[in-house]
């Protein structure tokens, strides 16, 4: 466990490229300084307040035309480790978010190496907010697991904790379950069955969360049902998310 790392993304990417790797096991740092989210955006973490935690997976078992799969297993872990400690509302926000009484706890960053049409392994990024209490005034939506609880955690006991339970979610798809865990997926899915507002290049519109997609789209209904992958449309809400 290294106790500052620019990326615990790119400490694990290394040791696959390297040969080092193996599967299942998992970087822990106390603190990084190149934090990754999606679109290019950093994550800030107060040294050792947080969680930073990235699983290296192999993944020759799933096609990677099916990689959304493994998204839905470790957002569904996410919300059963938080639901150990809180009975508040936890969503999901799509596409990578954990959400807590509509405000930021987390996020997931799944990077992939693949040769050809084989998915050589998934680098599992999971970023949790846990003891952390003043963040950048320019992160107005965020939360951390002692806001919500009043408590104070050991953040390396609760990585060691998420991090058994996103296996068990991975060992659960492996398995053939991608059914359960999508239905959980959706039932937890922030804004669902909700009036949103959405931005598409320069267009803001209002439309209905439905659901997300198999193949992870985010289905959307106003005058028509609409469809939309990965960064194809930005959240416009009331408040930052």
């Amino acid at each position: 466990m290294p106790e500052s790392v620019n990326s615990t993304n790119n400490e694990a990417m290394a040791l696959v490229k390297k040969g080092l790797a193996t599967s299942d096991e998992a970087v822990f740092a106390m603190e990084h300084n190149s934090g990754k989210g999606r679109r290019g955006k950093s994550w800030q973490s107060e040294k050792g307040e947080n969680i930073i935690l990235t699983i290296m997976a192999e993944m020759q078992w799933l096609p990677v035309q099916q990689q959304f799969q493994v998204s839905v297993a470790v957002a569904v872990g996410c919300v059963a480790f938080f639901s150990k400690y809180t009975k508040e509302s936890i969503k999901i926000k799509w596409p990578n978010d954990i959400f807590i009484n509509d405000r930021k706890a987390g996020g997931v960053l799944i990077e992939n190496v693949i040769h050809g049409s084989l998915w050589q392994w998934a680098i599992i990024g999971v970023g949790i907010n846990i003891n952390q209490s003043a963040f950048d005034p320019e992160i107005r939506n965020a939360v951390s697991l002692k806001q919500v609880t009043g408590k104070n955690y050991d953040a390396i006991k609760l990585s060691a904790e998420l991090h058994k339970i996103i296996l068990s979610k991975i060992n659960e798809l492996e398995k053939g379950n991608f059914t359960k865990l999508f239905e959980q997926y959706n039932e937890k899915l922030f804004c669902r069955e909700k009036t949103v507002k959405l931005k598409k290049g320069n267009i803001v519109f209002e439309t209905k969360i439905i659901g997300v997609s198999q193949s992870g789209e985010l289905i959307t209904k106003d005058a028509i049902e609409r469809r939309f992958g990965f960064d194809e449309v930005e959240w416009v809400l009331s408040r930052e998310l």
